[in-house]
C-alpha cells in the first residue's frame, strides 16, 4: 500500500512539474483579448514549419524553466505560423494568407515584424496593439531573457533597449555581448 501512495505521489509530483514546464501559448486574438482585460504585452514567437534555428528555440530557449515562468507570468505569449493559411480575425480586420511564389507568408506575421520576414523573429507588441519591436534571429534562453526583462519591467515606456542594456551589471552584460 505504501508503495502505490508512493507511486501516485512521484506521479502527481511529476504532472505538476510537467504543467509549469511549458509555456502556454495562446493564438494571437486570444491574447489581444487578455490583453484588453489585463494589459500584458504580447510576446509573438513568428515561426515556419521548416525552420530549424525556430525548432532550436523550442527545444533550447522555451523549455528553459525561467524563461518558462516568466513568459506565462508577465506575458501573453503566442505561437505564429508565418505560413499558416488561416483567416485571423482581429477586430474589424481580416488578416489572411498572401501566396507569393514558392512560399507565402500570412499578413499578420509582415504586421507583427514590420515586414521583415526572419525566421524565427520575436516580435513584442503592446496591449493596444502597437508592434514594439520586432527582434529576427535565435535567441539563447540567456539573451532572451534581458528582453523579457525590459518589457517586464516596462523599461520600453521610457528608455530604448540599448540604455537599458547599459544599466545591466558586468557580469549579465558578459552574457549578451553577442546580441
Amino acid at each position: 500500500m505504501k508503495r502505490i501512495l508512493l507511486l501516485l505521489g512521484v506521479i502527481v509530483v511529476g504532472l505538476n512539474l510537467t504543467a509549469q514546464d511549458s509555456i502556454k501559448w495562446h493564438s494571437i486574438d486570444q491574447a489581444i483579448q487578455l490583453a484588453s482585460q489585463e494589459p500584458r504585452v504580447l510576446v509573438i514567437d513568428v515561426y515556419t514549419d521548416w525552420c530549424g534555428w525556430c525548432k532550436r528555440m523550442d527545444a533550447t530557449t522555451f523549455s528553459d524553466s525561467e524563461v518558462v515562468e516568466i513568459m506565462n507570468k508577465h506575458f501573453y505569449p503566442v505561437k505564429l505560423n508565418a505560413e499558416g493559411k488561416d483567416d485571423i480575425i482581429i477586430g474589424e480586420r481580416t488578416f489572411k494568407f498572401v501566396d507569393n511564389g514558392r512560399r507565402g507568408y500570412h499578413e499578420i506575421a509582415a504586421v507583427v515584424t514590420r515586414g521583415r520576414l526572419s525566421y524565427p523573429t520575436i516580435s513584442y507588441v503592446d496591449a493596444h496593439g502597437k508592434v514594439l519591436e520586432a527582434a529576427p534571429g535565435y535567441k539563447t534562453a540567456d539573451q532572451f531573457r534581458v528582453y523579457l526583462a525590459f518589457y517586464a519591467e516596462g523599461a520600453y515606456k521610457d528608455q530604448s533597449f540599448d540604455e537599458f542594456l547599459a544599466t545591466y551589471t558586468a557580469q549579465q552584460k558578459s552574457v549578451i555581448q553577442s546580441l
